[in-house]
């Protein structure tokens, strides 16, 4: 085998363990992958995946070729991210990945004024709560909140975000305190563990929403009361901190690169900008 896309096909395979997993990956037609993996293996005088009830096991050839498979990707996305990085011009493609709620909730006016600004510079966002791999150049630039950012990238850690418990004015003014429930994301338990360090432990549960926004718009709506950023929370003008919830501080910001990147022009522009637009929110991040 000499081809880069066929190697493609067999690490796929290999990651996903199913042909409809692997053809999800590469963005192509679930019989594509089926009819190239026999071509190939028509090619070869082993066969590369056992297909079982559980799904498709790599043999011993088959992980020689994954290994180099590997290999080759490691090199390929090496050389797209230098090249990438050569462009010393404000001009160029940048891939953003922020959490959706920032991109909402912090950012959607500051990532317009820096396109107006910067009108050759091709900003792509992408919003997810994924970290994404930049060694793979899922993207250019990440923010995310977390206490572990991956060692090997660089770029500026800022401060903590900030969580509270909020309620409709409406709602909260209009309903007895024992009346009160809960809106809050779905827990393996039933029951996330830090309702219970709360002052209102005692409250049962409305409504479950792994979506921020969906939690976001039920508390809105008077729902319930909901634990949520500050900076979401604090700029509604219907929504109303309880008098007795605290500041609870969770994980600091960062705006990171690869270090293959961070003298790119217009890489260090786009995260300058993104830290100054951040600390220029810092009192709504914190809560304060």
């Amino acid at each position: 085998m000499k081809q880069w896309d066929d190697f493609q096909i067999i690490l796929a395979i290999h990651e996903a363990a199913s042909l409809r997993g692997a053809a999800n990956i590469l963005a192509i037609n679930h019989s594509t992958v089926s009819r190239r993996l026999a071509q190939i293996e028509r090619n070869l005088p082993f066969a590369l995946f056992e297909k079982t009830p559980l799904g498709y096991n790599t043999t011993a050839q088959g992980m020689l070729m994954v290994k180099q498979a590997i290999k080759m990707r490691t090199l390929i996305t090496a050389s797209e991210r230098e090249l990438n990085a050569s462009n010393n011009e404000l001009s160029g493609d940048i891939s953003l990945s922020i959490p959706e709620a920032i991109g909402q909730f912090l950012l959607l006016d500051d990532l317009l004024k820096f396109s107006v600004e910067n009108p050759l510079i091709n900003l792509r966002v992408s919003s997810s709560y994924e970290f994404a791999d930049l060694d793979e150049n899922e993207a250019d630039v990440v923010i995310r909140g977390t206490s572990n950012p991956p060692s090997h990238l660089v770029g500026y850690r800022l401060f903590p975000y900030h969580l509270s418990i909020y309620a409709q004015r409406a709602y909260y003014q209009n309903t007895h305190r024992q009346d009160l429930k809960w809106i809050c994301m779905p827990s393996t338990n039933g029951r996330p563990e830090w309702i219970d360090q709360t002052p209102y432990a005692n409250l049962p549960i409305a409504l479950q929403f792994d979506d921020i926004t969906l939690r976001h718009l039920a508390l809105l709506k008077g729902y319930g009361i909901c634990r949520s950023a500050c900076f979401m929370a604090d700029s509604e003008a219907d929504l109303i901190r309880l008098p007795d919830a605290e500041l609870t501080p969770v994980s600091d910001l960062w705006v990171l690169t690869h270090p293959d990147m961070r003298t790119t022009p217009r890489i260090s522009k786009l995260m300058i900008f993104l830290c100054d637009a951040l600390k220029a929110k810092k009192q709504l991040i914190l809560g304060s």
